[in-house]
């Protein structure tokens, strides 16, 4: 492996090459923690590097990349809520997996989850369950009866829920079982003792799949450019336009105002929105996974579509930060706007081949 030199253009902005051949060495070398991995990848990202270039001189795997990255950055907001000592000595070493499942909670939650998690002795998978029910349970303005406001109790409401939803038996005596396990609060617990009596189940109603589209053809990825303005121009209105740069996978544009632009083709549902906008996130930024890739994509949210429909995702508000949200009932808090598209960037398959048409005309 070789240590490869960043893909910046404007070196001066960047960190010197000395700092950054160092921590490449430190994370070939495998020195340090986790945290600090993640730490010195987020900075390399930062200062040039790409995923690939860090992978080649350092062995670290993109994905991997990003757990670590996305886990130190909730390890480090651990602390500033007052985790205990015992718990965050025990993520200081391990457990990058566990906190990555956190990356969605406010830092409050986030801390809460960690001791709840740490206490209970679970593994990823769990803690992805644990944090989607703490997600879910801060969205309701009034504590659900018999539920208090403490981790435990928010995940023991979910496994309430489910099990009252499940009528098979051996699955709703799992549920019960783990909803005692978590159940904080004595009238937390006799809410799960009941279902030992009740019976009846509760309908659940499916989630709606998630609106994603995928750019499949050239002539829907088109170039914005800059407009000069309308004939007659002089050659100082020309030589002030400014160089425009195309950010990827998108094409986004921006200016030397206070505003960018992205590219989107014209469908219907486009077409249609009264008040669109453009959100950038991660496909693993939804509730409900469906998709075994994750990767950047381009949320539009219609801002004047602000009233509850069941078969629809939402923006709201959770912990000062915009969230997306699907309710399987009218909620409490306001709704922002409806999301109706999620974008996914066009697979190219070989990026520099289609730059050649003579290649593809052979």
């Amino acid at each position: 492996m070789t240590d490869l030199p960043p893909n910046a253009q404007n070196p001066e902005e960047n960190a010197t090459n000395d700092v950054a051949q160092e921590l490449l060495r430190r994370l070939r070398q495998k020195q340090g923690n986790w945290v600090e991995w993640g730490t010195a990848i987020a900075s390399l990202l930062k200062t040039g590097y790409n995923p690939q270039d860090i992978f080649e001189a350092t062995g670290f795997e993109p994905i991997q990349q990003n757990q670590v990255v996305v886990g130190s950055q909730v390890y480090n907001s651990l602390e500033k809520f007052g985790v205990s000592e015992e718990t965050r000595s025990h993520y200081a070493t391990r457990g990058s997996d566990v906190l990555y499942e956190l990356r969605l909670l406010t830092q409050e939650e986030r801390a809460a989850a960690a001791e709840l998690i740490f206490v209970h002795n679970v593994d990823a998978d769990e803690a992805r369950e644990i944090a989607k029910a703490l997600k879910e349970f801060s969205y309701y303005r009034t504590l659900p009866e018999g539920f208090s406001a403490h981790p435990g109790d928010a995940v023991a409401h979910q496994v309430w829920k489910l099990a009252r939803q499940n009528a098979d038996l051996q699955q709703r005596s799992r549920l019960i079982a783990k909803g005692l396990r978590f159940a904080h609060t004595p009238a937390a617990r006799q809410k799960i003792e009941q279902l030992l009596t009740d019976f009846t189940t509760a309908p659940q109603r499916p989630a709606p799949i998630l609106p994603f589209y995928r750019l499949e053809f050239e002539e829907q990825l088109p170039r914005i450019l800059p407009v000069v303005g309308e004939l007659p121009l002089s050659r100082q209105d020309l030589q002030a336009v400014p160089i425009l740069t195309e950010i990827e996978p998108f094409r986004l544009v921006k200016f030397s105002g206070e505003q960018a632009w992205i590219p989107l083709p014209g469908w219907q549902v486009l077409l249609g929105a009264e008040d669109p906008v453009v959100i950038l996130a991660n496909s693993d930024r939804f509730p409900i996974q469906t998709q075994s890739q994750i990767g950047p994509v381009v949320v539009v949210i219609d801002r004047a579509q602000r009233e509850w429909d069941a078969s629809s995702y939402f923006v709201v508000e959770n912990g000062g930060e915009l969230d997306f949200q699907w309710f399987e009932t009218e909620p409490e808090i306001p709704l922002l706007g409806q999301v109706i598209i999620i974008v996914r960037p066009k697979k190219i398959l070989d990026e520099e081949l289609t730059k050649d048409s003579w290649q593809i005309d052979e």
